[in-house]
């Protein structure tokens, strides 16, 4: 194993990046993850959301404000600490055991079934082994590809699925870029789990919030195991502001449109392919990703590689034009 091999798993892994490319010019450029570069502005909380044990209203302001940038009805949302505490539990809630997931997705759900002990089932089309699973997983839109489902092909099989006591988990980590592709006006419907991400599209992947959206019987089996103060006072102030600013999220989808435009030309000037994506992120594929990846990080540059797919890279958007120059060039360079 070389120095390297152990950054795949996750984007961000730049103290491990530093490490293994020590002779890299700094400071280091990520393009490694699919968070929005030009974050939120953080608001001036007030003391008690730090002085205080979070209570019921600050949770409630939270929900209703997210449920309403949705398009859900409040009673069907639960503010968590990040999506990925309840994909590590949803095993232990639904107790599903055949699992159809999409090949090349979002690693950690393939993971956290396996672990459980679940028989998984990888396909390039999972909604076709609807009547042989218990549970079918998807991101959509998909990273890394971008792929995207109808939301006429996902209520179709949630109705299939809850008709045998099974369940539909929709991870739309990146649907704020296109609320109108999001299956939250379904929330609340027998089948169906959807999880929502914070920090991408607003840029604060720091502040651990997201959202669960299911029905009342699955969101009191997750309050169980989470308690009663699972998200931060100021996680919770934070999340009521930012999901009620309907003006800063129109603005930034106008902005991270722009901004995929740029990159995405810079790549096809540089020969990459761009294969999908969404506005937070390019897929492309090339003859030999690793040593793409490798010259990349030479020059302090990350991007996402993955483990199985030799051909394939990720890459976030730059937070400006400069940086944009940065990459042309180190991609220039790299051949």
């Amino acid at each position: 194993m070389t120095r390297y091999d152990y950054i795949n798993g996750h984007g961000g892994q730049i103290d491990a990046m530093a490490r293994a490319f020590p002779n890299a010019p700094t400071p280091w450029l990520d393009l490694s993850t699919g968070i929005n570069p030009w974050p939120y502005p953080l608001p001036a909380l007030a003391p008690e959301a730090w002085a205080r044990l979070p209570g019921e209203q600050a949770r409630i302001n939270c929900e209703v404000a997210m449920a309403v940038a949705f398009g859900c009805n409040p009673g069907v949302c639960r503010a968590i600490a990040g999506t990925e505490m309840v994909i590590r539990q949803l095993p232990n809630v639904l107790h599903s055991r055949h699992i159809a997931l999409r090949s090349h997705s979002y690693a950690d759900h393939a993971t956290t079934w396996d672990v459980a002990g679940a028989e998984l089932r990888e396909v390039e089309r999972p909604l076709e082994l609807v009547d042989e699973v218990d549970t079918v997983v998807l991101v959509n839109p998909n990273n890394p590809d971008g792929y995207r489902w109808t939301l006429a092909e996902l209520e179709e099989v949630r109705g299939r699925l809850a008709q045998r006591g099974g369940w539909l988990i929709v991870d739309e980590a990146y649907a704020d870029l296109d609320p109108a592709a999001s299956m939250a006006p379904f929330a609340g419907r027998e089948g169906l789990i959807i999880l929502r991400s914070f920090g991408k599209f607003f840029g604060l992947a720091g502040t651990r919030l997201g959202a669960v959206l299911a029905p009342p019987h699955i969101l009191a089996s997750l309050a169980e195991r989470f308690g009663v103060w699972d998200v931060s006072g100021p996680a919770l102030a934070l999340g009521a502001e930012a999901y009620a600013d309907k003006a800063w999220h129109e603005a930034t989808r106008s902005r991270l449109a722009d901004a995929a435009t740029r990159l995405r030309e810079v790549l096809a000037n540089e020969g990459l392919q761009d294969v999908g994506g969404t506005d937070l992120f390019r897929y492309v594929k090339t003859g030999d990703a690793q040593a793409v990846w490798r010259r990349l990080a030479h020059q302090g540059i990350a991007v996402r590689r993955f483990e199985d797919q030799s051909t394939a890279l990720r890459i976030g958007l730059p937070p400006d034009a400069q940086a944009l120059s940065r990459l042309a060039r180190a991609l220039a360079a790299s051949g």
